[in-house]
């Protein structure tokens, strides 16, 4: 059963072949020179790689304007490459989910083409057309501000298209039920070239009723299921990681509440208020919206994770709190997107302050879930904000201080590698970071190998400590005898806090520090005091009596050796 729920405790890697690390010179990345980086990855301790779109397209939208669901684009390589990846991924331990984008297409995708020009073709009812222009054409923009509407008018079919994304993104009917087998099909094909699960792109509109006359979308949850059974049939422990940004009173409908919907789903809600808490040094929002997700099937689990490739969403939180991360994290207009959220990485967010960088990821790494790591921000990387929308955020890696920072040889890369100012490839790569014990990179892959060793995070129940401090959380795991404590100050000042860790009398006498040598042992009233600096973070497992009483012998032993 464990082996089966590997996702639980995994440690998940997101990145973008075109911008890891281009093997043949094109200035593009590729799956070969992924295929050189699969000993860093493993290094690192990853034990996941979920790959961003790499299908052939016209990569109008990075790739999510897919037009042949089973190739690999010949920019990035051939199949034969991306099967030689899965394969060395499997010998070095790690699992490879692919992005799952079923929305919707390319407008170049042949199904699309022939739609358009055969009002006969099976596949015009294959997407989502009207004869009339729906009076409701200027609602449900994915992207307001770059997006005018959802329905266009395509000349050669005489019709409008409906599109919740671009214009160049026409939906799929997904409620047909030959899409939904084709969709099956897809996801066959690639569990058959080696792939362990799907990120599954934009699953509300996925389920969602379409049509010039839906006002209201209905969510049609069964197809969830449907999905399910069918990896569950072709490779039993294949998952779904779905990215769903609904609300915590939906999350069962997604999840089933007997689990046998999706595996997991983005914690959006926690995600939001984290930012929040890390702006304000204010936990109380977030312990809510932990609380507000706790519940979830055994078997399920959610994706933790800080920035993304998407911009930093903060429409969940309250005007008031929203504009407190603004001015906090993207105070000038460049540095948001149409009101939407923030564009930026996460190390200028911080102001490049490895502190307060270590406390977010000590915080990613242990709050419920499974953590995802987006690629560069084991080193801190930067982002470029002369570049469009969420492009700034989309650079290449940057592996030493070679010219284009070692992606490349090629003179001109296609994708822009930051060459100037304090996140410049000169100052922020690899290969330097490797050299020095105490960079941002070699502090990443010691805190991996650490959440390896607390799996109560992942199996275990959550509960929220009262420690009088609003800026300091205290969360702990309990699972099968065994129990661990975190706590993180999110203020820049130093905290001390007096806390009783034990849920009975006989534990929480000594609480192990996991990353440190300063352990510590309660007071004669069963209490502890310990002091957390700016933005200090600790790991403890908890012991009882008789973990103590141990302790004081290998001190003893230790004493007598000297």
């Amino acid at each position: 059963m464990i082996n089966d729920l590997w996702y639980k405790n995994a440690v998940i890697y997101c990145l973008s072949v075109g911008t890891y690390m281009d093997a043949n010179g094109d200035g593009i990345g590729d799956f070969q020179g992924l295929m050189r980086r699969l000993d860093y990855l493993h290094g690192l301790g990853v034990t996941a790689i979920w790959l961003m779109p790499f299908q052939t397209s016209p990569c109008r939208d990075d790739g999510y304007d897919i037009a042949d669901y089973y190739n690999v684009d010949p920019r990035y390589g051939t199949l034969g490459d991306f099967i030689e990846f899965t394969h060395g991924a499997k010998q070095r331990g790690i699992r490879v989910l692919i992005d799952l984008v079923v929305n919707h297409t390319s407008d170049q995708h042949p199904w699309f083409k022939q739609a358009r020009s055969d009002p006969n073709s099976k596949y015009r009812n294959w997407y989502v057309w009207s004869k009339k222009k729906p009076s409701h054409s200027n609602e449900g923009m994915v992207f307001p501000g770059v997006q005018k509407t959802t329905w266009n008018y395509d000349r050669e079919a005489k019709a409008w298209y409906f599109h919740r994304f671009y214009d160049f993104q026409p939906d799929l009917n997904t409620s047909n039920p030959e899409v939904q087998a084709e969709i099956l099909k897809i996801m066959g094909f690639w569990i058959q070239a080696g792939v362990s699960g799907f990120r599954m792109d934009a699953v509300p509109f996925i389920i969602s009723t379409k049509g010039p006359g839906v006002r209201k979308p209905n969510e049609q949850f069964d197809m969830l299921r449907v999905f399910r059974e069918f990896l569950q049939w072709r490779q039993g422990d294949c998952i779904v990681l779905a990215e769903a940004n609904v609300l915590p009173e939906t999350d069962m409908d997604y999840f089933g509440k007997d689990g046998q919907r999706m595996h997991m789903m983005f914690n959006f809600q926690v995600n939001q208020h984290l930012f929040y808490a890390l702006a304000a040094a204010d936990i109380r929002p977030l312990i809510k919206a932990l609380k507000a997700t706790k519940a979830r099937p055994a078997t399920a689990q959610w994706g933790i994770f800080l920035r993304n490739h998407d911009e930093l969403d903060l429409g969940r939180l309250q005007e008031k709190q929203r504009q407190t991360v603004f001015k906090a994290f993207g105070p000038d207009e460049h540095m948001q997107l149409y009101d939407r959220g923030i564009r930026r990485r996460l190390a200028p967010m911080l102001g490049g302050d490895q502190r307060r960088l270590e406390l977010a990821y000590s915080l990613m790494f242990t709050l419920p879930g499974t953590p995802v790591i987006r690629y560069g921000d084991e080193l801190g990387m930067g982002d470029d904000l002369t570049l469009p929308e969420r492009a700034c955020a989309r650079t290449a890696m940057q592996w030493s201080n070679e010219p284009h920072g070692g992606f490349t040889k090629n003179e001109k890369p296609h994708t822009p590698v930051i060459d100037k100012g304090p996140y410049g490839y000169q100052h922020i790569n690899a290969a330097i970071q490797r050299r020095h014990a105490d960079s941002m990179l070699n502090w990443t892959e010691r805190i991996i190998r650490m959440r390896k060793e607390v799996p109560e995070i992942g199996w275990g129940d959550f509960t929220v400590l009262n420690v009088r401090d609003p800026a300091v959380l205290a969360l702990r795991y309990d699972w099968r005898n065994n129990s661990v404590l975190f706590l993180h100050n999110l203020h820049e000042q130093p905290r001390e806090i007096l806390m009783d860790p034990s849920m009975n009398k006989a534990e929480g006498k000594l609480l192990v520090n996991l990353l440190a040598e300063d352990h510590s042992r309660a007071n004669e009233s069963g209490k502890h005091r310990i002091v957390l600096e700016g933005y200090g973070y600790r790991w403890y497992r908890v012991g009882g009596l008789d973990y103590l009483l141990r302790r004081a012998e290998i001190d003893q032993g230790d004493t007598d050796a000297d």
